[in-house]
This record gives structure tokens, C-alpha cells and sequence, in this order.
């Protein structure tokens, strides 16, 4: 097919809320009620990502790219919750291969966005917690 490049991946659908559901992070121990109907959001990161409701909530995760998925500082690691998480894409795991610490549930906090069918727990590693704001 002319015109059509077979290297660009097609935008993933994300399944946006429906219900309250929390996010806590730890180890801060912060839990945000997230309401469908309000969304909390500091326009950083997929809209309703991990990273964009931690910041309007003032949890401070590093994020030098700004949250556009182009490095791996946002690395988190989804203790509960993991499957009513958007899948990650093929961008996100190439991130994810040069963040230090990985498991089977971590994730680009920029780029994990809930569904909200469930609560989620959220581990913020020592090396990505911001402890000094510019």
C-alpha cells in the first residue's frame, strides 16, 4: 500500500475510567482518590498516566524528558494494580530496558495509565524520587 509506513505503530486506545479508584504512593504513603468525573491532572505524561496524577497531587517523581516517553527517570513499579494498566508499547519497553532496578511490573510512570476497575499501588524507586524542586 503507497503511502503507508509499516514502521509506525497506530496510537494505543486507552480505556478511561469510569469509577473512583486510589493510587497510593509509596514510600511516601500518599493516597489520591481519583474521580472520573474531576480527573486530576498537571498536563506531564499520558492524560491520567501514573506521572501526570502524581504531579497534580504534588508526589514529585523525576521526569527529565518532560514525560514524552524519551527516557527512562520516570521507571516505577506497580505493586497492585498492574493489570488495569494500559499495555505497554514497543517505546515504552525500549525506555524501560536502560532504567536500573527493573521487575516484571515496572513501567514508565509517563506512560502507565489505569483504568481505574481497580486501585493501584505505586513503588517510586529512590533513585526517581525529585527530593528538590527548581
Amino acid at each position: 500500500m503507497a503511502g503507508i509506513n509499516p514502521y509506525i505503530q497506530a496510537p494505543q486506545t486507552i480505556e478511561k475510567p469510569t469509577q473512583k479508584f486510589t493510587v497510593t504512593y509509596l514510600p511516601e504513603g500518599k493516597t489520591i482518590t481519583i474521580d472520573p468525573e474531576a480527573p486530576l491532572s498537571s498536563g506531564t505524561g499520558l492524560p491520567g498516566s501514573l506521572l501526570d496524577i502524581a504531579l497534580a497531587a504534588g508526589v514529585d517523581i523525576d521526569h527529565a524528558c518532560g514525560g514524552v516517553c524519551a527516557c527512562s527517570t520516570c521507571h516505577i513499579i506497580v505493586e497492585k494494580g498492574f493489570k488495569s494498566c494500559n499495555p505497554s508499547s514497543e517505546e515504552e519497553e525500549d525506555m524501560l530496558e536502560k532504567a536500573p532496578g527493573l521487575s516484571p511490573k515496572s513501567r514508565l510512570a509517563c506512560q502507565c495509565v489505569p483504568d481505574g476497575t481497580e486501585d493501584v499501588i505505586v513503588q517510586v524507586p529512590s533513585w526517581n524520587r525529585n527530593l528538590v524542586r527548581e
